[in-house]
């Protein structure tokens, strides 16, 4: 294992904690760690990967007390449970050979979609009015949890918030969904880690004392959560698929910033190499006199 200083230390058990604390509701605690990860100066893929340790970690605790707190559906989410593992060891492994890029204009649709028809159902998820699904809907669900496990695995951040929401439409409250969601999520961190690790990308130097912070994170997030109950769970989401959101959108501003100062500075390079080229051929004219 790497030395570690404590400074470095200090702040990704910081990070964790916070991170965790929300995520273990709602997710999106990747916008936290991620950063916090690469800013340690591992590489991406290093980050992402130790980040799967860490938030597996946080992830069981949350769990666990979502389990013994009575919040968990397990006729519904066993049904459920292997579909998000295969998706998420699928989309792990296939982020080896496809750049995630491709995904992200479409998440970011899906999230400003599921943050605008929260704010507007105002009472939505306050009750719980599941009372089981058809086939053809249990089939479509099938098809959706598969699609967000793998998203997962292949990318991640806003992950929580696609398996609140989808649990959400079909009736669950918001605590029931958070409940039932964490189960789910715990699944595809759990397969996607395993990909990692076979990988050999996973530093385990930093992973280890960030996931123990994210543990204490997840516990004390968790009960707050459930006893706050679901106007806390719900305005949590809210806030979260915004930042998200936010996230997504300063990416592409990075991007197109980023594009146009090439630009710029190749048409500078550009100029600048006309320029010596016309002294320069002025200058052997006057050589040759």
């Amino acid at each position: 294992m790497e030395d570690i200083n404590l400074y470095t230390l200090l702040f990704l058990v910081l990070a964790g904690f916070i991170a965790a604390f929300i995520d273990s509701v709602v997710g999106g605690g990747g916008l936290i760690s991620i950063p916090a990860l690469l800013f340690t100066g591992i590489s991406p893929s290093a980050a992402l990967a130790t980040n799967k340790l860490a938030g597996t970690m946080g992830s069981l605790t949350s769990t666990i007390s979502f389990i013994r707190a009575g919040k968990v559906d397990f006729k519904f989410v066993i049904k459920l449970f292997p579909i998000t593992v295969i998706g998420a060891a699928l989309g792990a492994y296939v982020v080896h050979f496809v750049s995630a890029e491709v995904l992200k204009p479409l998440i970011l649709i899906l999230l400003v979609v599921v943050a605008i028809y929260t704010l507007v159902k105002k009472d939505w998820g306050k009750d719980a009015k599941y009372k089981g699904l058809t086939r053809k809907k249990m089939i479509l669900l099938i098809v959706i949890i598969f699609a967000i496990g793998f998203y997962d695995g292949f990318l991640g951040p806003g992950t929580g918030s696609f398996l609140l929401f989808s649990l959400l439409i079909i009736g669950f409250d918001f605590v029931q969904a958070a409940g039932n969601a964490r189960i789910l999520n715990f699944g595809s961190n759990i397969a996607a880690l395993i990909i990692f690790l076979s990988l050999g990308t996973v530093n385990f130097a930093y992973g280890i004392p960030m996931g123990l912070a994210m543990v204490a994170g997840a516990l004390v997030g968790t009960n707050f959560a459930i006893k706050k109950g679901a106007s806390y769970v719900r305005i949590l989401f809210i806030c979260v698929t915004i930042l998200l959101i936010g996230k997504n959108v300063l990416n592409y501003f990075h991007v197109f910033y980023a594009s146009y100062l090439r630009m710029i500075l190749l048409k500078m390079a550009g100029d600048t190499n006309r320029i010596f080229g016309h002294f320069y051929i002025h200058f052997v004219k006057f050589k040759s006199q």
